[in-house]
């Protein structure tokens, strides 16, 4: 016997019903009402169409993702984390390591190690990535861009408070605020990466 999908609701729910009222008087097999023939089909086979329709149901019924990112306050406690290796490291134009590192490699690694995020190199490239987000919709984690000069570009990760992280081609890797009037000026977008 072939087993065809159920139409609509109330044929899964009949079926169902048929399922656990006769599944014990026919010692874990289903025979089908609707045939002449007495041929038994497995509870445990109908069993997994019915939880595989249910998961369909529920996930056209739902707008969140189905994996979630870690909790503002987690993300910052990982952030804070990477800032801490980090911390007064130097900024190097195409550094990559602890000896010497630019603002896109620094946030580049940081999305690497912390959230397993495999962000591209450049700043240009992140420019690009992920979705961009208004200045009054700003999420810890949310990557912050500034024209620093007249063909540069800055990127840094928001923390909590307007406060940033980044590599600073002045001080290495630091924090600094959007506040900042020099930071508040150059801003030009951010992107949310998850």
């Amino acid at each position: 016997m072939r087993l065809q999908p159920a139409s609509n609701i109330s044929e899964i729910a009949a079926c169902e019903s048929v399922v656990t009222e006769r599944s014990i008087a026919t010692a874990g097999r289903f025979v089908p009402a609707t045939s002449g023939k007495q041929q038994a089909v497995p509870v445990a086979y109908l069993m997994v169409l019915l939880v595989a329709a249910g998961m369909a149901l529920q996930s056209c019924a739902s707008t969140e993702p189905a994996t979630r990112g870690p909790s503002p306050r987690e993300m910052e406690q990982r952030l804070l984390k990477a800032f801490d290796h980090w911390k007064g490291v130097p900024y190097r134009l195409g550094g990559q390591t602890t000896s010497g590192v630019d603002c896109s490699a620094f946030i580049m690694l940081v999305y690497r190690d912390q959230f397993n995020i495999n962000l591209p190199r450049t700043t240009d490239q992140q420019l690009n990535f992920g979705q961009q987000v208004s200045a009054n919709r700003l999420r810890i984690g949310d990557l912050v861009f500034f024209q620093t000069g007249r063909n540069t570009r800055h990127v840094g990760i928001l923390l909590r408070d307007g406060r940033f992280m980044h590599a600073s081609t002045s001080q290495g890797v630091m924090i600094s605020h959007l506040s900042e009037t020099y930071w508040n000026q150059r801003f030009i977008q951010a992107r949310r990466v998850m």
